[in-house]
């Protein structure tokens, strides 16, 4: 990767690259296989540290994962939407980070979850959070010669709960008209929201994190006014633009409706409903 900087690409799952590749988006001279390397194939967890995704890990083993199901279910949510099974056995969410596509159906919920990209190079390891991953369609944060090599998850918060939710032209296999992410945390009490944290998807050049909606749930008790209060401002971020899946205004529609219905369900999650 080093030695061919930018005309170099690591390739994982293949379900984005190789189609790109075919279709001539990248000008590139080395395709480099990633998937026997060890560290990329790493799926653990721990209660001090949390969840660590190797970057080759395939969507099935993660939705597949009792771990996973139990303590980080909005993973699952996303995991499990990308493609069908046969996708899913080859696709991984560190190559759909890193394809960086504005409707990337893991992003908003990796950025929900407060993930970290984990990346090598000669150089040595960074981390980068994901929602400052994704710089532009289609364009990532990694430099010549780095390589993604998992993303890690910090540890769920007790009364937590997060939930992920897309909106489609059909029932499968299509690319989302909007999409959104969303994790909070309630009081003792679950009762009143501690933390918040909103992401969309679709609606904008790169993904989004809400941080105004996101902000403005802290300390509100729970109702059906201050979460929808809360999907209204997270309207006011969106910019999305019209094309064959849909209009601008149907896609701002869509992020209130979605992350109040996100919302909803992470509440429930909260509170062990």
């Amino acid at each position: 990767m080093d030695s061919y900087g930018s005309k170099a690409k690591a390739l994982a799952g293949g379900t984005d690259i190789l189609v790109q590749l075919r279709g001539n988006r990248f000008d590139i001279e080395m395709l480099v296989d990633v998937k026997s390397i060890p560290e990329l194939n790493e799926l653990s967890y721990t209660v001090s540290e949390g969840l660590s995704v190797g970057a080759a890990v395939p969507c099935i083993r993660i939705y597949e994962d009792s771990v996973v199901q139990q303590s980080y279910p909005c993973l699952v949510d996303a995991a499990f939407l990308i493609g069908g099974i046969q996708i899913q056995s080859r696709a991984t969410i560190g190559g759909n980070l890193c394809n960086a596509s504005p409707s990337g159906d893991t992003i908003p919920a990796l950025i929900a979850l407060e993930a970290e990209a984990v990346v090598f190079s000669k150089r040595g390891y960074r981390s980068i959070p994901v929602e400052d991953f994704c710089v532009g369609p289609g364009q990532n944060g990694l430099q010549d010669g780095e390589l993604l090599v998992s993303i890690k998850f910090p540890p769920p918060k007790l009364y937590s709960g997060a939930h992920f939710l897309r909106f489609i032209p059909r029932n499968e296999m299509d690319i989302a008209v909007a999409n959104v992410g969303v994790a909070l945390t309630l009081d003792s009490k679950k009762q009143t929201v501690e933390s918040a944290r909103i992401a969309l998807g679709a609606v904008g050049p790169t993904p989004l994190l809400a941080t105004k909606a996101s902000e403005f749930l802290v300390g509100k008790e729970i109702s059906d006014d201050s979460l929808y209060e809360t999907a209204e401002i997270a309207k006011q971020i969106a910019s999305p633009i019209t094309d064959m899946r849909g209009t601008i205004n149907q896609r701002i529609h869509l992020v209130g409706v979605l992350t109040r219905r996100a919302l909803q369900k992470a509440v429930e999650r909260a509170k062990g409903v």
